[in-house]
């Protein structure tokens, strides 16, 4: 019945006196009893007051009419109610104004004291009332009944009210107090619920560039070789048979095996994908499934780096001097640190097939103690070198994968010309490894 908390900015700060119809319905009901009841009782007063019956009726229109700016000035109510007491007038406005008082927002120090001054008033009021009423009629009282009967009509009077408002208003702070806090959790939701979503949508796209990095490092490779044994091929077709054969067997191998490697990986990104139900698989799936997908068939984990003496030997075979170097003791790493380490070296070599074919290739892979390195170093590429002509198209991603690649492993990643024309590629591995 009062105005606090949401409904005040609604009301009375905005210029609104109430909320809602049925509050303005309700204090203007309210407002139109209590200046009947003050418009009746100001006949008595005016003829105690010997004023016109007139004047007495219309002071009590006025006075009980403040009722209606109840929710707005409660304060005022409850004045008008206490300055109005002597005259016998009010009673509704006192209890109404009463409960709305405490029912508010005003400071419970003013509530205290209004309430207070109320009481007395009334208490007043009723001695003088009751004394007058003995007087008229000769009764013999004792001398307490009639404070304690005034006392007890004033409590009967203002306490119901007043307890009735505190209820009401705590019970409605309360309830304030737990829509803010319901709105707050929903404001703190939406928020987590946007996160989640910015999360989402950074995890499928660093899904989306793993799964490139894994097709770029499966497929360019073998086709890069595919291409230079094709080259070789056409040029010594005529001149040596039996090396054009041995050439084109190899580039039907490596074709093979890169639509072998295609296919798996292609079927890895199709599984799960059910015909009567299109909801579509998680990417974070799909990417951990294309990253095995992309491993060597002959290893369960993916490439290893006893693998590395095959791969060299492939770009042996395609006419590339190639050399590896191996030092420490030779150990067992876990599997994305050797896999890493091999697209390192696999992509590192695919390069020298794009960009410096015929020129010879060191390989250098370190084994320490807390860490495994590995270099790729070739020399300047000869002016007259059979595969020069080539042309393998780059798309200059593979350096940039591979510096994604060790950076996700918290390792480091050097790649550069060389003072003697060439060109090389650094990368360290930690053993300990985060980002695995």
């Amino acid at each position: 019945m009062t105005v606090t908390g949401a409904d005040r900015g609604a009301a009375g700060v905005g210029g609104r006196w109430w909320g809602r119809r049925r509050s303005a319905v309700l204090d203007v009901g309210l407002g139109a009893v209590s200046a009947l009841e003050c418009g009746l009782e100001g006949v008595g007063f005016a003829e105690k007051a010997a004023l016109p019956v007139p004047l007495g009726v219309v002071f009590g229109l006025l006075v009980g009419s403040v009722l209606v700016v109840r929710r707005r000035w409660p304060i005022v109510v409850v004045l008008v109610s206490i300055a109005v007491a002597p005259a016998e007038m009010g009673f509704l406005m006192g209890i109404v104004g009463l409960y709305t008082l405490a029912a508010s927002d005003v400071p419970r120090r003013i509530t205290v004291v209004l309430a207070g001054m109320s009481t007395t008033a009334v208490f007043v009021v009723t001695v003088v009332s009751l004394r007058q009423d003995i007087a008229r009629a000769e009764l013999g009282t004792s001398s307490w009944y009639v404070p304690g009967m005034a006392l007890l009509l004033t409590l009967g009077l203002n306490a119901p009210p007043l307890l009735l408002g505190l209820y009401i208003g705590a019970r409605r702070r309360l309830m304030e107090s737990l829509r803010e806090r319901a709105d707050s959790l929903e404001q703190e939701l939406s928020l987590l619920a946007d996160r989640a979503e910015q999360q989402a949508q950074w995890a499928r796209q660093e899904e989306r560039t793993q799964i490139a990095r894994e097709m770029h490092d499966v497929v360019a490779h073998r086709v890069s070789l595919m291409v230079v044994h094709a080259a070789a091929l056409q040029a010594v077709a005529l001149k040596d048979p039996q090396k054009a054969v041995k050439n084109a067997a190899l580039v039907g191998d490596m074709g093979r095996q890169a639509l072998t490697e295609l296919r798996e990986m292609l079927g890895v990104l199709r599984e799960g994908t059910v015909p009567s139900a299109p909801a579509p698989v998680p990417l974070a799936a799909v990417g951990r499934a294309a990253a095995a997908a992309a491993a060597e068939a002959a290893a369960e984990d993916g490439p290893r780096l006893d693998a590395l003496e095959a791969l060299c030997e492939q770009s042996r075979l395609a006419g590339t001097v190639v050399e590896l170097v191996v030092t420490g003791e030779v150990r067992a790493y876990p599997a994305e640190v050797e896999r890493t380490a091999y697209r390192v070296v696999q992509e590192a070599l695919t390069n020298v097939h794009k960009h410096a074919a015929g020129a010879g290739v060191v390989v250098r892979l370190a084994h320490r103690g807390s860490e495994v390195a590995m270099q790729v170093e070739n020399g300047p590429c000869p002016s007259d070198a059979g595969a020069s002509g080539v042309g393998l198209p780059s798309g200059g991603n593979g350096l940039v994968g591979m510096r994604e690649r060790v950076s996700r492993l918290g390792g480091a990643f050097v790649s550069g010309p060389t003072d003697a024309g060439g060109f090389k590629v650094s990368a360290v591995l930690p053993l300990a490894s985060d980002g695995a």
